[in-house]
Formats: structure tokens, sequence, C-alpha cells
């Protein structure tokens, strides 16, 4: 049971539950509120990772649960219907800021891990290896930006600050866009396609979230 897939079924059932409501269907709107109850209750109570303050990755897996620290937990705050409970949020936010974040985007996955990989380079099979096991990915900054102006909503000002590393990268690659992905250690090399779409797309949705 993957975090991200819990955090966006979550969001499904609200979602429809509104709509349902809006089209006078009480009684159905009703029966997946009751639905989604469930669903944060149980979320809340297999998913938190309390030794580490952030959220596994996955938990019932063939080997168990899985504390690997990744940026799929951010759904569960960002989402328009946050499925974690608000006293949690700071902390998994922090966890983020600290292991994941880089000026480029977000960390596939935090050091300190075996399956940690620092550089995608290599031949296909080494890329392949490094792809979701660290790589940055510059789309993921939206999620993470999303999540801070939930748990900070004043804090326009500062959410601003994590989109300025991509500012000198548009004179990288590409020049005026942006790249898929980025090594996950200084400096940060681009990689990947040099002008991704939704790289561009949720930098430029923020962008204009945080005037």
């Amino acid at each position: 049971k993957a975090v991200e897939i819990n955090a966006l079924w979550y969001n499904a059932l609200r979602l429809m539950e509104g709509w349902l409501a809006g089209e006078g269907r009480a009684d159905d709107a009703q029966s997946l509120a009751a639905s989604a109850e469930r669903v944060r209750q149980s979320f809340n109570r297999r998913f938190w990772y309390e030794a580490g303050g952030y959220l596994y990755d996955v938990v019932d897996g063939e080997q168990g649960d899985d504390a690997a620290c990744r940026p799929n937990q951010l759904l569960s705050i960002s989402l328009r219907h946050p499925v974690l409970d608000r006293d949690r949020w700071e902390r998994v936010l922090e966890v983020a800021r600290e292991r994941l974040l880089t000026p480029l985007g977000l960390r596939s996955l935090a050091p300190g891990h075996p399956d940690y990989k620092p550089m995608y380079d290599g031949d296909l099979r080494s890329r392949d290896a490094a792809y979701h096991q660290g790589t940055v990915w510059a789309w993921l900054i939206g999620p993470f930006v999303d999540a801070w102006l939930k748990a900070y909503p004043e804090d326009r000002l500062g959410a601003r600050r994590f989109l300025e590393g991509f500012v000198p990268h548009l004179n990288e690659a590409c020049v005026g866009s942006i790249s898929e992905i980025f090594d996950a250690e200084s400096p940060f090399t681009p990689r990947g396609c040099i002008a991704q779409a939704w790289s561009v797309a949720e930098v430029l949705r923020l962008w204009a979230k945080t005037r």
C-alpha cells in the first residue's frame, strides 16, 4: 500500500462527496463521507512513522513497512483534501526540507538510504537504477510548496524562496526552460529531458501562486 495512492484515494472520496452533495444526493454523499473518514483514521494509524517523524512510503509490502524517506508523502498534505492529521504537517515538512529539498526540486529518496544514488549518469542500466533513488525531480517542488502554504498560509515570501534556484538554471541546458531531473548532490547537474513540460508547468504555477 503506497502512501501517495492512499492520499489520492482519500482526496478522490472527498471530492466525490462534495460533488454528490452539490447534486442533492445527500445519502450517497454521506456514504462517501463515512468511507473517507475510515480511510483517514486508518491512514494516520498505519502510515505514521513516529521514529522518523514522517510517513512510511509503503505499508504491508512484501518486505513489510518501508520507512524510506521519499517525497511521495507530501501528497498527504498538498492535495485539496489532506489526509494527514493537521498536527503532523510541520514535522513532515521539516523532514522534507532537511532531507529532500534542493534548489531545483526534491530528491526522490533521502541520502543515507542504502539505495541512494547521488548522480544520474553512466549506461542505461545505471541511469535507470538512479531514476527514483535520489535523483532530483523538478516538478516535485509543486507538492512541497503547496504543502508548505497549507501549513504556513501567510509565508508566501518564504515559499517563493524555494523557487529561486530555478532562475539561474534558465541559462543552463535548454536556455529559457527547465530540465526534467538533476543530480541529487551539488552542483545538481541537469539531466534527462532538457525542456520538461511538467517541470516548467509546476514552477510557473507556483511563481504565480506566491506573488
